[in-house]
């Protein structure tokens, strides 16, 4: 089934640098290297963490309550924001940020000076009544006007007009990126979730694997991935490579790997659910040890306890309560290795979050996709 077929709503999503133009018909050759961003879900930082708390066992909780990093997103944006929605439903931004530092430096090349940049993003938006949930992808290629912001660190950043969206989390971090998300969709985020890149691939590994079926064979030398069409259990070297891989598939582009990325996340939400962790002590707390140290938060979820709770309000949606849509964009005419944002089409997109509705399948009809949809089942 196609990442964005799905009639239902449903939950949980690089920095791009200039290359050569891509052909009119759309593929592209720019041989830029891949420090891609993988991505995070709420449903496996949830895995580890949900029994724990009633568990007892006060030495693991005060260790993994010692794991989380957390940002003051609220303190940092001030009260110029859009307002909260009401009656349960909830808007979380899901980041994969690669930096630049230690292990992220040799699963992702580049120097080690330890910056870091966002290379995934997602809203995700969970219905009232927490039973289904809208994933909404917005690709890291997309030209935005990025608003001035302010840092968790208190300082100051200019504003910005047609730079790539990713800019905005590499200039002023967590907040930055927060802040230009709400400009863009009018959306109050009520969350933010960060995930490490190296812990990735390590909590893969310790899940056992996550089977896909692929439709066509990938291969792609610079995410090192090499599947035969057919169905496969994905260790963490492999999945991060899927992830990360867009020659392999579609048209080359960012917009073909998020649809790889979303259909690998059902599936991931899937094997959570069966991998029997919640049976299996040691499994469950090397799961919530490996998860807790790759996530950053916001404040308000910056502790066991609210990890728990938030994670409690969404252990149930499976994948098929997950509709997962890429933010409508066209390739830009002038550069195509960017994409502009079809502002009538996403506004339909925020317009039906705001109300709690299912995403209308006319807001993301005839738009630019990628060409990857259906490679990953």
């Amino acid at each position: 089934m196609s990442a964005e077929s799905s009639p239902e709503p449903g939950i949980p999503g690089e920095t791009g640098t200039n290359g050569p133009r891509r052909s009119a018909k759309g593929r592209r050759r720019k041989p830029r290297s891949e420090h891609h961003k993988a991505l995070i879900l709420m449903a496996w930082t949830a895995a580890g963490i949900v029994v724990l708390g009633g568990t007892g066992a006060g030495y693991l909780y005060f260790k993994l309550n010692g794991n989380i990093k957390s940002v003051d997103i609220n303190q940092a944006l001030g009260t110029d924001r859009p307002t909260k929605a009401t009656g349960g439903s909830e808007n979380i931004l899901v980041l994969g940020s690669d930096s630049r530092s230690g292990s992220n430096k040799k699963l992702g090349g580049g120097a080690d000076d330890g910056s870091a940049r966002s290379d995934t993003a997602m809203i995700v938006h969970v219905y009232k009544g927490h039973k289904s949930a809208s994933v909404v992808s917005i690709p890291r290629d997309t030209l935005v006007d990025r608003p001035e912001c302010t840092d968790t660190k208190g300082e100051k950043h200019d504003g910005a007009s047609g730079v790539m969206f990713n800019s905005a989390y590499s200039t002023g971090g967590a907040a930055c990126a927060v802040k230009t998300v709400e400009s863009l969709t009018g959306l109050r985020m009520d969350h933010y979730l960060e995930v490490d890149f190296s812990g990735f691939e390590k909590l893969i590994d310790e899940l056992g694997g996550v089977p896909v079926t692929t439709t066509k064979n990938i291969d792609d030398k610079k995410s090192h991935l090499d599947l035969k069409a057919g169905t496969h259990t994905l260790n963490g070297k492999q999945a991060l490579g899927l992830v990360r891989t867009r020659h392999g598939v579609g048209d080359g582009s960012d917009l073909g790997r998020i649809q790889l990325q979303q259909a690998f996340i059902k599936a991931l939400v899937d094997q959570v659910k069966h991998v029997g962790i919640f049976t299996n002590p040691k499994k469950l707390y090397d799961l919530a040890d490996t998860a807790t140290k790759s996530v950053t938060t916001d404040s308000d979820l910056g502790s066991v306890n609210s990890l728990m709770s938030f994670a409690n309000g969404l252990k149930g949606i499976g994948s098929s309560k997950m509709h997962m849509v890429t933010m409508p964009v066209r390739y830009d005419p002038a550069d195509p290795n960017r994409v502009i944002i079809e502002k009538a089409k996403a506004q339909q997109v925020w317009d039906a979050l705001r109300r709690d509705l299912p995403i209308p399948a006319s807001a993301t009809k005839d738009t630019a996709s990628g060409e990857a949809r259906g490679v990953v089942e």
